[in-house]
């Protein structure tokens, strides 16, 4: 299973040319992803393939004021009015563990449908001083899956905690590999015994302008979700053996 995150227009048409599985819908993926504008989440609805939303207000840390988490519980329903599969989510209490009555909440939201919404804990849970006991939490949550890198910034230095996670969760629920996963990462990255993996698939489109980077429009070349960069690694993922 490959899920690409993209943040405009083109990316989802990107990533379904590609064939990708699944799409996560953000803005903002030079921080990290943040929730994407309602006119960007429409045109996603009408994609082919399932759609998950980054319900994420601001950037930076993931300890939220209530007025914050008001904010995400409305783009849950956001997501569910829209016809999305899903929601990607994530709170921290200050010590970096899991806010776990925050989630609570939101997880409440989420499932109040017809049509519940399928749900990812983002790598907020990357942050978290001891992986093991918040995926038991996680898992008692409800979450469907945890998008992680194993702890550390990119997936590659985190496949020892890939693969301890993998096992601990058993068919409970499923770990989602991400960051920095591409043809070349990928197959260690599998070795974990994950089977869902995270990609941006993106690659510098062109020149940067440099009237652009002065008036502060942008900071370099522009990334672009790449076609071709999803379909080689959909490609590649789908000739490796099962588990």
């Amino acid at each position: 299973m490959l899920e690409v995150c993209v943040e405009d227009v083109a990316g989802i048409e990107a990533a379904i040319a590609g064939s990708a599985d699944r799409i996560e819908l953000c803005a903002a993926l030079a921080v990290g992803g943040l929730t994407p504008p309602a006119s960007l989440i429409a045109a996603a609805a009408q994609a082919p393939i399932p759609v998950h939303l980054l319900a994420r207000p601001r950037d930076g840390n993931f300890t939220y004021t209530a007025a914050e988490a008001a904010l995400v519980a409305s783009d849950i329903r956001a997501a569910a009015e829209a016809g999305l599969a899903g929601v990607v989510i994530g709170a921290s209490r200050a010590d970096h563990r899991l806010d776990a009555a925050m989630l609570a909440g939101w997880i409440a939201v989420a499932r109040d449908r017809d049509r519940p919404l399928s749900l990812t804990l983002h790598r907020a849970f990357d942050l978290c001083p001891d992986p093991m006991t918040e995926l038991e939490i996680a898992i008692e949550l409800g979450f469907d899956r945890i998008l992680t890198s194993g702890g550390a910034p990119k997936a590659m230095d985190g496949r020892e905690t890939l693969t301890a996670l993998v096992r601990a969760a058993g068919d409970r629920l499923t770990i989602l590999a991400g960051s920095g996963i591409d043809e070349t990462t990928l197959p260690p990255i599998l070795d974990t015994g994950v089977r869902e993996v995270h990609a941006s698939c993106r690659r510098p489109q062109g020149m940067a302008d440099a009237q652009e980077i002065a008036f502060g429009f942008q900071t370099g070349p522009r990334l672009a979700t790449d076609p071709a960069a999803v379909s080689a690694l959909a490609k590649l993922l789908r000739t490796q053996p099962s588990a």
